[in-house]
C-alpha cells in the first residue's frame, strides 16, 4: 500500500511511507454499483447524474449502509464495502500486477473517466479498459468509498472520517481520495461491493 517510486506525482502526502500489507481472499465488483442496482434495493435514485448504468452517486456513507442491509436480507449473502487494503490490491491488479501507473494502464485515458476527458460528468460503467484483474473504472469515474476508519500512514490513532479512493469525473486520477463522514454525500463520491470468500 502506499505511494509507489512510478505514482509520486499523483500521491498526497498522508500515503507514504509505502508498506507490505496482507489481505484475505475476497470478491470485489467488476463495477462500480449502478443506479439500476441502487434502485433495485432501494427504489429510487439519488444520482445527480442520470442513468441506469452510470454509477450511483449523491449517498452518504449511511445510506450506502442501509443499502447494503437490504441487499444482505434480500441476497442472503453478507456483502460490504471494501477495505482501503483490499481495493488498492484490487486496483493494483492483485497477483497480476504489472505495476501499472494506473489501475490497467500506463496511460490514464484508457482506463478513466477524469477532469482532463469525463466532460464534466459520469459514464456508464465498464467503457474504458479493465485492469488485470477485469476490473473497470478503479481510476475515475466516481471516487469510492471504503469501509475502514482512515488509516495514517503515520501512525496515528484512526479518525472518524472515512477514505474515498480512485479519483472521479471531475478530478485528477489520484488512488488516495478525500476524507468523508457519515452524512456527507455528493456526485463524486459512489462504492463498489466487497465479499468475503467462504
Amino acid at each position: 500500500m502506499g505511494c509507489t517510486d512510478e505514482q509520486v506525482r499523483y500521491c498526497e502526502n498522508d500515503e507514504n511511507p509505502p508498506h507490505q500489507v496482507t489481505v484475505s481472499s475476497f470478491y470485489i465488483g467488476k463495477y462500480e454499483v449502478t443506479q439500476e442496482q441502487w434502485r433495485a434495493i432501494m427504489g429510487n435514485s439519488p444520482a445527480h447524474f442520470r442513468g441506469s448504468n452510470l454509477p450511483v452517486e449523491n449517498v452518504s456513507l449511511r445510506e450506502i449502509k442501509k443499502f447494503i442491509r437490504k441487499l444482505n436480507k434480500k441476497t442472503g449473502k453478507k456483502y460490504r464495502l471494501p477495505t482501503e487494503a483490499e481495493w488498492e490490491f484490487a486496483a493494483r491488479g492483485g497477483i497480476h500486477s504489472k505495476g501499472y501507473l494506473f489501475s490497467g494502464s500506463n496511460n490514464i485515458d484508457n482506463v478513466a473517466w477524469y477532469d482532463k476527458n469525463s466532460n464534466h460528468k459520469t459514464h456508464t460503467v465498464g467503457t474504458k479498459a479493465p485492469n488485470e484483474l477485469g476490473i473497470y473504472d478503479m481510476n475515475g469515474n466516481v471516487f469510492e468509498l471504503c469501509s475502514n476508519r482512515i488509516f495514517d500512514y503515520s501512525h496515528r490513532p484512526p479518525q472518524y472520517e472515512r477514505r474515498s479512493k480512485g479519483g472521479c469525473w471531475n478530478f485528477v486520477p489520484y488512488i488516495r481520495g478525500f476524507l468523508i463522514t457519515s452524512h456527507f454525500r455528493d456526485g463524486r463520491f459512489g462504492f463498489r461491493l466487497a465479499l468475503d470468500c467462504f
